[in-house]
């Protein structure tokens, strides 16, 4: 491998869970369905050929694990996961460089806490802990990648209100961009300290749930500079922008053909890649 040269992936395993065990109170794998999932998703890892890939929807790390013993080029990988119980969905990662160290955040750093008009929102933990990992590309280069996984747009709704009510799902929905917003907000702080006065990459990938031009990808990539300001002002802010491989792509094609998920019809990018 040249870490002049190397390629990066992130996929969304949707819900990769060991059989026979129920999640989500009443899903459940039988060893069949299992096994062929397994199966299928190492036949996308040998597609994809990439010597970094972020993982979503874990819950066990031997599932996982069992999967990548599939894929000749991973038998003698790290993989790095993030606390997953089996309880709920947890980020993962995988690197044929090899890991430094890695660290979780559960909790949004205290200066990142949001407020409206002083009054405080009681936001405080990731929905899903992030996961940060410090990948060697060579002996004198080194890389930090970190796997995020927001809150979805599912909405967030009490038990006791009616679920088909619209006017609660709306609510529903707006708590969970407000929890979305403040995971992205937590998250764009804690990237800032490896941002600034950087000499290595730094390496954003996951699922966010949200397109390109969503506020809350917009606030984890930060925005470009006032084209009328110094110099000396745009290139602080120049060093702490990541820049979305949606956009690169984009102006290398004929057409904006880039999405990343399906649902009822409507063709979305909530997976992201950005550096």
């Amino acid at each position: 491998m040249n870490q002049k040269n190397f390629k990066v992936g992130t996929f969304n395993l949707y819900n990769l869970v060991l059989p026979n065990v129920t999640y989500y109170d009443s899903k459940k794998y039988k060893p069949e369905v299992y096994e062929k999932k397994k199966s299928w998703i190492a036949g996308q890892l040998r597609r994809m050929n990439a010597d970094i890939v972020g993982f979503q929807e874990i819950f066990h790390e031997q599932a996982l694990q069992e999967t990548l013993n599939q894929v000749k080029f991973y038998q003698e990988a790290t993989l790095v996961t993030a606390n997953p119980t089996g309880e709920k969905p947890a980020v993962a990662l995988v690197s044929r460089f090899p890991i430094l160290k890695h660290q979780l955040f559960e909790e949004f750093p205290e200066k990142a806490r949001l407020d409206i008009e002083g009054a405080s929102i009681p936001l405080e933990r990731f929905s899903r802990p992030l996961l940060e990992v410090q990948v060697a590309l060579s002996e004198t280069v080194e890389c930090t990648v970190f796997v995020v996984h927001l809150k979805s747009k599912r909405p967030l709704l009490p038990e006791a209100v009616d679920r088909n009510d619209p006017i609660e799902k709306a609510k529903g929905q707006a708590r969970a961009l407000i929890l979305r917003a403040a995971e992205a907000t937590a998250l764009r702080m804690i990237m800032t300290k490896k941002l600034q006065n950087r000499n290595h990459p730094v390496i954003l990938i996951g699922d966010v749930n949200d397109s390109g031009l969503a506020v809350t990808s917009q606030i984890l990539s930060g925005e470009p500079p006032w084209e009328k300001l110094r110099f000396e002002q745009k290139k602080k802010i120049w060093d702490v922008l990541l820049y979305n491989t949606k956009d690169i792509q984009a102006r290398q094609s004929y057409g904006d053909f880039y999405y990343t998920h399906i649902y009822n019809g409507h063709y979305e990018s909530l997976d992201h890649l950005t550096g």
